[in-house]
């Protein structure tokens, strides 16, 4: 489990020279911690990583350091990037550019820090945000941290408080896009922003933008663009996958999965392979024909896994201190079984489809018309763009032209705006949490932006977890290729409708893949879920749920509904009104409540 520490302070400041001082010697005296870099005013410490691909990278004459992985661009998607180590001329260039050339010049899974002219140091984090990064200041300090559990370790430095308005609105999100945190003085670092730390001042500037790649749309014959889409999947997975001996790949036996079977044979990656699929009773939740059909395609070993219906929800429980609540949902059934595959075979990354839905554009909606209508009016093409869109949608061609057209208008349509409908959510969740107030800053300057797109950007603008606050230290690390920063800047240019075409889902994507996928794969238009598991799993646990939600602090201070939590957990589970994976989420939050809760009163991380 790679993490770092790092402080930066003026070291002109007694106070803050002394308060640093008195961290670092508490750092350097724990055995599994290592100095990266110690500069005055900066000191950067590490552990973990190694076997997973994340390392230290230090630039010319202890200038800065870049931590985690990280490839130099590739001419051509064509071929491999080997991991890069930072030539004396190029770490010249990232530091008199502050950082900007990492986002241009480089890719990959990486926090840098870097002593810039006139005493200023700069935090940077990667595009994709892989990496965690967050800053607390602490008696003038400020303390760079990949996982609060480290940092509240620290001597004198206190346990952040819950900042209940913020909670309020992640409950409507799910997950807050702005620099603040569900912790009081925790802030985050956005993905492609670089943070400017000078004496007696702090900056942000983004160096990478979705927004740019967004308005660059690349409205070509599919067939032109379906060969670059290949090859820039397969760049990236086998990138990923260079120095790795032994590889874990969860294969559900969906498109995006199997897409990243194809790109991982034999005859791309000298790493072995080893494909795991979890299922569980009900039609959605097997999906072994499937993986077996992509499995076999790939000429890779699949080892089958049973979900565990009679997990315990009370193990959600012990979840680690996070600056924000951690879901379980999607990990309960596989993190301890990931954790256990990838010890007994000696495989320390596991490698997942996640993120295809989002990138690819899975969603069944009427936007690609509008998005159409935006782009050209209504020449050529446009009722093809419209008939597709009905059929991705499952709407009349007319009612979505009718939908698309308001758009087109600058007039609010049905459905324009990506909302999770919250059931159970009480008056005090909507009445204190103003959300726009927490969504991304990129989002409060996407005017103009076709309503497809700006919601192609909403999916793509937020990291998933990479630390699981479960497993710790014992699972492996999570690799994403679907998510990797030339895939992303590639898909954000590709028009909706290009995504699209022929009305179906992830079309592009299939079309770039039919070669290389089983038949019955490539076709394939369902998709497997786990909501039978979850539902089970609720059941199994019944009474345990509802004594923590309603005895919780959720219904104690308004933001559930009693009555509705009551309602929906009373006897047979009710799901005619709420989504299962709303209550979970709730169970979620409320055991990360229960998790501070226990650590303010010892006063320690236990």
């Amino acid at each position: 489990m790679f993490r770092y520490l790092a402080l930066i302070w003026d070291d002109t400041l007694a106070h803050q020279r002394e308060t640093a001082h008195l961290l670092s010697q508490v750092i350097e005296r724990a055995p599994s911690w290592k100095p990266a870099l110690q500069q005055s005013g900066l000191s950067v410490f590490t552990t973990g990583g190694g076997a997973d691909g994340n390392g230290v990278h230090p630039l010319w004459r202890d200038r800065g350091v870049i931590l985690g992985q990280l490839f130099r661009r590739a001419q051509s998607a064509s071929r491999g990037a080997a991991p890069a180590q930072i030539l004396p001329e190029e770490a010249e260039a990232i530091l008199r550019h502050h950082g900007r050339t990492l986002v241009t010049a480089w890719w990959g899974r990486y926090v840098a820090f870097l002593k810039c002219a006139g005493n200023q140091v700069t935090i940077l984090r990667d595009p994709t945000g892989t990496l965690p990064c967050f800053t607390l200041d602490h008696q003038g300090v400020h303390i760079v941290f990949s996982w609060l559990e480290d940092l509240i370790t620290l001597p004198g430095v206190p346990l952040p408080a819950i900042a209940w308005e913020r909670l309020a609105a992640h409950l409507q999100l799910w997950e807050l896009g702005h620099h603040q945190t569900v912790l009081d003085g925790v802030e985050r670092v956005l993905p492609g922003e670089a943070v400017h730390l000078r004496p007696a001042a702090k900056t942000r500037e983004l160096f990478w933008d979705a927004l740019s790649f967004a308005r660059t749309t690349l409205d070509e014959d599919p067939a032109k663009l379906a060969p670059r889409l290949r090859d820039t999947v397969r760049y990236c997975s086998r990138t990923w996958a260079e120095g790795q001996e032994r590889i874990l790949l969860r294969l559900s036996g969906g498109l995006d999965s199997s897409i990243l079977a194809s790109c991982l044979t034999r005859e791309d990656t000298a790493a072995e392979v080893l494909c795991v699929n979890y299922h569980s009773p009900g039609a959605d939740t097997d999906e072994r024909r499937y993986a077996r059909l992509a499995a076999r395609r790939a000429k890779l070993k699949l080892i089958e896994c049973e979900r565990d219906d009679a997990f315990r929800l009370d193990r959600v429980l012990q979840v680690a201190l996070t600056p924000s609540p951690a879901t379980y949902v999607g990990r309960m059934a596989a993190s301890a079984k990931d954790a256990e595959l990838s010890q007994r075979h000696g495989a320390p990354c596991l490698f997942t489809g996640a993120g295809g839905d989002q990138l690819f554009f899975e969603l069944r909606t009427w936007w690609p018309a509008a998005d159409f209508l935006c782009l050209h009016g209504f020449g050529r093409g446009a009722w093809r763009a419209a008939m597709d869109a009905a059929r991705l949608a499952q709407m009349s061609v007319y009612r979505t032209m009718a939908m698309a057209l308001r758009s087109r208008l600058g007039l609010r349509a049905e459905g324009d705006v990506l909302v999770w409908q919250m059931a159970l959510l009480g008056g005090a969740a909507a009445s204190t949490a103003p959300r726009d107030a927490y969504l991304h800053p990129s989002l409060r300057q996407a005017t103009g932006l076709p309503v497809g797109k700006l919601n192609h950007v909403r999916m793509l603008l937020h990291p998933l977890a990479y630390y699981d606050p479960y497993e710790r230290e014992h699972a492996p690390a999570v690799v994403n290729p679907l998510l990797s920063q030339p895939l992303i800047e590639l898909c954000l240019q590709l028009p909706t409708y290009v995504l699209t075409r022929g009305g179906h889902g992830r079309a592009l994507a299939r079309r770039a893949f039919a070669a290389d996928l089983a038949p019955e794969i490539a076709a394939r238009r369902s998709k497997g879920s786990i909501d039978q598991h979850l539902k089970t799993v609720l059941a199994n646990n019944l009474p345990w749920a509802r004594e923590l939600l309603l005895d919780g602090e959720l219904v104690t201070r308004g933001f559930l509904d009693r009555q509705k939590v009551e309602t929906a957990l009373s006897g047979r589970l009710n799901m005619t009104s709420v989504h299962v994976t709303e209550i979970h989420g709730h169970i979620a939050v409320e055991a990360w409540l229960q998790r501070w809760r226990s650590a303010a009163q010892a006063g320690s991380v236990s």
